[in-house]
């Protein structure tokens, strides 16, 4: 007898990146090259950075590079530290600590606070570090807003608060590369110097448009640098003689054909209900694995709502193979999830033990729900203790999310 699949239809993907692509987004990539030299491109590149820049909530500049996040992150320390300048990176999860490596590997003085795998950044630790740095030798914070290793979500505007009573002049740089738009996120109204994010999540484009948006106190920073990389200089991306310089090179012609389909997308939907769209579905999601939680050993890895990721949700379960679950819901109903990252420590089975739902960019009701019911299937097929009503809890928790009433 042939094996069975139930796999046959449509994938879907619930990976923390790259999301879900929407058929617009391909769509409007569907077209022969354009002009590089004049004409629309020149146009709609300048309405993408405006738009990114409104979405950031921001006054500030917009530069944009051909790369993804890591080589944003490379971008914002080529622009902002010299060899031997100190930065203090923050981690709460996985990649504040890969980001601050790669800053170690570029020559700057690095320092690391490490706050674990299941909680947020510690404001008053920060405090207590930057009180002590008397002779403000540290040039610039670094940290994570939404980590999706961990799925915790930093209090950025709690940073500044700490950076202001301190007195300390140090940057505040901030990678919003998974939470933006999809967690509310302030820039200028919380007091970001520089925002790293990239196209490939709650921007919902295929992955190689990366971004880098800065006020004047960040730009008047860099100015002091004296040998930025001529790729990641921004001053030519933002102040451009000829359009070509916007990229160091090439447009990425058919990325930004994506990304300006996208950002319709989110300004048609607006700012505001895009972010409480996320977060209904975040609470949907954090209703299930509490579900699960009540007969197995299923939790939120965020203990706290409050500092838990609208875009993705970290999940532990003890003692069990997780790997083999994301398996069967790959090969048996074609859902993909996203791997434990950062947890290969023994006590979590090397990272087998946890997995990643994500729920950004372009998600809705009946995505998720069939996600829930197909993970609830896998815990029923593979003997994996949970407990029931998860797919209920869910659509109870959407149920109170505000919907029109039916005529």
């Amino acid at each position: 007898m042939p094996s069975l699949s139930l796999s046959s239809g449509r994938d879907l993907f619930l990976t923390p990146g790259p999301s879900i692509m929407p058929d617009r987004v391909l769509n409007a990539m569907h077209q022969p090259a354009p002009n590089i030299y004049e004409g629309e491109m020149i146009g709609m590149t300048d309405s993408i950075l405006a738009d990114l820049a409104e979405l950031a909530g921001t006054k500030g500049k917009a530069a944009l590079y051909i790369c993804n996040g890591h080589g944003v992150w490379e971008a914002a320390i080529s622009n902002l530290l010299a060899p031997g300048d100190k930065a203090l990176f923050l981690n709460s999860g996985s990649f504040g600590g890969s980001w601050a490596g790669i800053g170690q590997r570029m020559g700057v003085d690095v320092e690391e606070i490490d706050f674990g795998r299941t909680g947020p950044v510690d404001t008053e630790a920060v405090q207590i570090r930057l009180d002590a740095d008397k002779d403000h030798r540290i040039k610039a914070v670094m940290t994570v807003h939404t980590d999706t290793a961990s799925s915790v979500c930093n209090d950025i505007a709690g940073l500044r608060r700490v950076l202001d009573q301190t007195g300390h002049p140090a940057l505040l740089v901030v990678d919003t590369i998974a939470s933006f738009g999809c967690d509310r996120y302030e820039m200028d109204a919380w007091g970001v110097d520089v925002t790293v994010t990239a196209c490939q999540k709650g921007l919902m484009t295929p992955p190689g448009l990366g971004y880098l948006l800065f006020n004047d106190k960040a730009r008047e920073c860099s100015e002091q640098v004296p040998f930025p990389s001529p790729y990641w200089d921004w001053r030519p991306r933002v102040e451009p003689d000829v359009f070509y310089q916007r990229f160091c090179g090439t447009a990425p012609t058919h990325l930004l054909f994506a990304q300006r389909a996208a950002l319709d997308m989110i300004a048609e939907e607006g700012r505001e209900v895009v972010w409480l769209r996320h977060a209904e579905l975040a609470r949907a999601v954090w209703a299930a694995v509490e579900a699960w939680g009540r007969g197995g050993p299923l939790r939120c890895n965020i203990d706290d709502p409050a500092y838990r990721s609208h875009a993705v949700t970290t999940v532990r379960a003890k003692g069990c193979d997780m790997a083999r679950m994301r398996r069967w819901c790959e090969d048996q109903a074609g859902l993909t999830l996203g791997l434990g990252l950062g947890f290969d420590l023994p006590e979590y089975m090397d990272g087998k033990s946890v997995f990643r739902i994500g729920h950004m960019g372009h998600l809705n009701p009946p995505m998720l729900l069939g996600a829930l019911a197909t993970m609830d299937t896998a815990f029923k097929a593979l003997g994996v203790a949970h407990g029931s009503g998860a797919v209920e809890s869910a659509a109870e928790s959407l149920s109170r999310a505000g919907s029109p009433a039916v005529r």
